[in-house]
């Protein structure tokens, strides 16, 4: 059975994807270095995409002529289908990404791709900002008991909330990735604060699938909370092909899941608390209670007799409860540290 555990017990982690895509540009070679160089690079997974061509749009469009990427075909249908890899060829980038030891996630577009694909028996299933309202589909993983990574672009709230309750259903985990189906996108479209929303609306794991130049707005949603990243990656941005121009090349990749992890340390916990590093300033700075006078033997203690200074090795005004009202033990001599040792 698949399932998020990874993502789901790591509380401070965040997962990254290096989503290959079509960057392949068909060949398994390129995958295979692809693959590589996100494991150097300290990502998580690397993801791939699976299509149903033939089922894919209607002949309309995949025969309608496409000059794009003359490499690749004359036809949308030939672009496509020559970005696609057989089973074989899925079984060889599987078996080379546990080699890797690098997770394998693969996209599925309709219900014939989830069959190959939970046939083949990749680590996690995602579905693609445009199948998101592709209802079918997310009930077919649902029954199946599959749970996935949806990412959320071209999408409404009631889009996602559709989407929630249907693997809510059925009790099967999903991660919720905000997405902006721009490429590239604007900074002034990325827009962060979504993040916040909806971790607060659907309480899952919420993470941030990217397409800006560069990787600042990632750094943000991490900053943010968000728990699972995914962007594009490519050996060079220059080479023909759907993604390239606006995916990581690997030294980018790399220093951005360094940041990332800086990120995570830099985040902490929510919980407030006196650290290790801070002891030391703490005892030398606090003000704890400290005797303004002679105090005799057999004195009640009250305010009158205590003011407040440096160190804080002693009892803080917080715990002044501890010793008020008591009587002393001893004499206590004029700008001593009180001490509850020093009462009955």
């Amino acid at each position: 059975m698949i399932s998020l555990e990874k993502i789901l017990n790591n509380n401070n982690y965040t997962y990254f994807i290096s989503e290959i895509g079509l960057n392949h540009n068909g060949s398994v070679d390129i995958v295979k270095d692809l693959i590589r160089i996100s494991k150097d690079c300290g990502a998580d997974a690397v993801k791939l995409q699976k299509r149903d061509v033939e089922n894919l749009a209607t002949r309309k469009i995949l025969d309608a002529a496409d000059n794009r990427f003359p490499e690749f075909g004359s036809t949308y249908r030939e672009i496509r289908q020559h970005l696609e890899f057989n089973h074989a060829q899925y079984l060889e980038i599987k078996e080379f990404c546990k080699e890797t030891k690098i997770d394998f996630i693969c996209t599925a577009f309709d219900i014939i791709s989830a069959k190959f694909l939970i046939n083949l028996g990749i680590d996690y299933f995602k579905i693609a900002s445009h199948s998101l309202t592709h209802v079918q589909l997310l009930k077919f993983l649902s029954d199946e008991k599959i749970p996935c990574i949806l990412s959320t672009g071209m999408s409404e709230m009631e889009d996602i909330d559709l989407a929630h309750s249907i693997f809510k259903k059925n009790d099967v985990e999903h991660v919720f990735l905000h997405c902006v189906s721009s490429y590239p996108t604007p900074d002034d479209e990325v827009n962060i604060d979504i993040i916040d929303t909806l971790t607060d609306r659907y309480k899952v794991i919420i993470g941030y699938s990217g397409h800006e130049i560069g990787y600042f707005s990632t750094l943000i949603a991490v900053a943010k909370g968000a728990r699972v990243v995914e962007r594009h990656i490519t050996l060079d941005k220059k080479m023909i092909g759907f993604d390239h121009s606006l995916s990581l090349e690997p030294e980018e990749l790399k220093l951005l899941i360094r940041d990332i992890r800086k990120i995570e340390t830099l985040r902490g916990t929510n919980v407030k608390k006196v650290t290790d590093v801070e002891l030391f300033k703490k005892n030398q700075y606090n003000v704890s209670m400290i005797a303004n006078q002679d105090i005799k033997k057999g004195t009640i203690l009250d305010e009158s007799h205590i003011e407040y200074k440096n160190p804080g090795t002693g009892i803080l005004h917080k715990d002044s409860k501890l010793v008020l009202g008591k009587k002393t033990n001893q004499n206590i001599n004029k700008d001593t540290i009180i001490d509850v040792k020093m009462f009955n």
